[in-house]
């Protein structure tokens, strides 16, 4: 991926990003039916994300990254779902992967950023159906793994290991994996969420990370760059990623809902509608209520990892927690007006049955449907042990 060569990007502020993905909106729109149809970010997509600098804020900056709110890179994820899911959700994802190279050892991230802060990394990040075989210096990987969206556009893959530790991840570069073309779906088709293969790569120690107990204070990410993202486990601050594009995604359903109502008249669905008042009001204090939560989260998560305290188990289950809840608040949003759309809305032509699809496939995540991300709490709220990892 070509590094972007803006002299200027150093001295980018909060303000200035967040406006630049705001003009992005209209851009992402008019390409999210080809983005579907491809079933990949288009690579002027890419380009864009990079030449606008809003990548960078994930990037270490030692590396070239810059050093902002990482809960920035949630505003611009939100707001780019506005124009495109899929391209929101691989936008997030890669900003995440950047943010967790930074806790490998420092040969690694050479490696990673070693032509520049542009480079992307793609993931998926459970186990699969993998096998690693001890060997001099490092190991011998070979396996599939599922689900890697942004695939296509990755210099380099983070996948999640057997047989090394309770959880381990390793990096791989593209010349050591294959992409498999079977992401044929009904919603985030833009993702490219492919399968991804290793056939017998060797792996050197350095690329592996060895995930349980990283994050709180004492490790490479902390030691290296100094930022408080690093003083946090990964459980705790990764999935934000995901529901910073569902909650946009809703907003953007507001959006074309309500301009194809505005200036009508007349029975039925039209914006003299007691039903489409009621349904408009309450989808959109779900989505601003998932918003304020989003953000009230963050807030209180960076000031624990600044004040150097504890995540207590509590703490860790209610942040799991919401991460679900404020995503199954976005999909009532969703249905509660798509439900009231009629026929029209199912036509391909109309992006209100895409935003639809794209919600719904944000919301098939395990950690961020109620029933799975939310157990956790009540056990732990109940004096229990938790049962999964928080």
């Amino acid at each position: 991926m070509a590094t972007n060569t803006d002299s200027q990007l150093d001295d980018l502020t909060y303000e200035e990003l967040l406006r630049r993905a705001t003009d992005l909106v209209p851009v992402l729109k008019s390409r999210s039916s080809n983005t579907e149809e491809i079933r990949r970010i288009p690579s002027e997509t890419v380009q864009d994300f990079l030449s606008a600098g809003i990548h960078r804020i994930g990037v270490p900056p030692r590396f070239g990254g810059l050093d902002l709110d990482y809960g920035l890179s949630l505003e611009i994820s939100a707001e780019l779902a506005r124009g495109c899911g899929a391209s929101s959700w691989c936008y997030a994802l890669w900003s995440a992967h950047s943010y967790l190279v930074g806790h490998w050892p420092l040969e690694a991230q050479e490696e990673v950023f070693g032509d520049g802060p542009d480079a992307l990394c793609s993931s998926s990040l459970n186990v699969g159906k993998s096998t690693t075989q001890p060997v001099s210096g490092g190991y011998r990987l070979s396996g599939r793994w599922e689900f890697s969206s942004g695939c296509d556009s990755a210099d380099w893959v983070m996948l999640g290991l057997h047989g090394i530790s309770e959880r381990a991840f390793v990096l791989v570069p593209r010349s050591d994996f294959e992409i498999i073309d079977n992401w044929f779906v009904s919603g985030l088709r833009g993702s490219g969420s492919k399968d991804i293969v290793v056939e017998d790569a060797f792996i050197p120690s350095h690329r592996v990370l060895d995930v349980e107990g990283v994050g709180d204070g004492s490790g490479t990410g902390w030691e290296l760059h100094g930022q408080d993202r690093y003083r946090m486990p990964i459980p705790v601050l990764m999935g934000w990623d995901l529901v910073a594009p569902a909650i946009g995604i809703a907003q953007s359903m507001i959006d074309e809902f309500t301009a194809r109502i505005i200036g009508t008249s007349g029975p039925g669905r039209t914006a003299d509608s007691p039903a489409i008042h009621l349904r408009l009001s309450e989808a959109s204090a779900e989505v601003d209520a998932g918003m304020a939560l989003m953000r009230s989260d963050i807030r209180e998560m960076f000031e624990i990892a600044h004040n150097g305290d504890p995540f207590t188990p509590l703490d860790r289950a209610r942040f799991r927690r919401d991460k679900a809840f404020v995503t199954q608040l976005g999909l009532r949003a969703v249905n509660r007006l798509f439900d009231l759309s009629g026929g029209h809305a199912l036509f391909d032509s109309v992006a209100i049955q895409r935003i639809h699809r794209d919600m719904h496939a944000v919301a098939h995540r395990d950690g961020l449907i109620m029933d799975l991300g939310g157990q956790q709490y009540g056990r732990v709220a109940l004096g229990l042990d938790p049962d999964q990892r928080i």
